[in-house]
This record gives structure tokens, C-alpha cells and sequence, in this order.
């Protein structure tokens, strides 16, 4: 069974920083690709910074040049931090995570982490 496990989060006043942590378990083969996605009220679910297993990395304009976002493939895990957040950043953060689960096929799954609020006051 596969687990993806978030961590940080929180209030912080615009200006501010935060760091977010997500750690994939189980019975993992290979992580594809981990990314940050987030969903504020009444707003569709959107993807803010991807990482891939060869480093590649993706960001959403709007976090582009503030956001980073980082991965240690071996542990499974990924970071992001957050500089210069405004409060069009508040929302609830989600890890997600693009697993094979075997060396023996291609097939690849998404996961989800649980969430974590991010709020930011003006």
C-alpha cells in the first residue's frame, strides 16, 4: 500500500516563507515524477511546480521565480519552498506523486497526498 505523507504548512503574512515536505511509502519501484498541486475556495484544483525522476523541473506562472521545488528520488520525497508569498497563494496544498510499482511494468499511478492549508494575510 502506498502512502504519501505532507508536511509544513500553515499561516504566514505576505512576504513570508514556508516549506513544504511530502514523503512517498510502500511498495514503490520508481518515482516518475512528484509535484505540488493546490485548490483554493470555489477554484479548480491547479498544478504549481513539478519534479521529474531526471530533475526536470515545472512551474505554474504565477509561483514562477518565488516557488521551488526540489526532489530526493532515492528517499521518494519532495520539498517545496515558498518565498514572497502573497495572499493569492492561500489555498490547500496537495502532493502528488507518479509511481511505477514494479520493475516488471510501465504502468504508472497517481497518488495523492492527504492536503495542508497555506494561508496567507494581507
Amino acid at each position: 500500500q502506498v502512502q504519501l505523507v505532507q508536511s509544513g504548512g500553515g499561516l504566514v503574512q505576505t512576504g513570508g516563507s514556508l516549506r513544504l515536505s511530502c514523503a512517498a511509502s510502500g511498495n514503490i519501484f520508481r518515482a516518475n515524477a512528484m509535484g505540488w498541486y493546490r485548490q483554493a475556495p470555489g477554484k479548480q484544483r491547479e498544478l504549481v511546480a513539478t519534479v521529474t525522476s531526471g530533475g526536470s523541473t515545472n512551474y505554474a506562472d504565477s509561483v514562477e521565480g518565488r516557488f521551488t521545488i526540489s526532489g530526493d528520488t532515492a528517499k521518494n520525497t519532495v520539498y517545496l519552498q515558498m518565498n514572497s508569498l502573497i495572499p493569492e497563494d492561500t489555498a490547500v496544498y496537495y502532493c502528488n506523486a507518479k509511481l511505477r510499482l514494479s520493475a516488471s511494468t510501465t504502468v504508472v499511478y497517481d497518488y495523492w497526498g492527504q492536503g495542508t492549508q497555506v494561508t496567507v494575510s494581507s
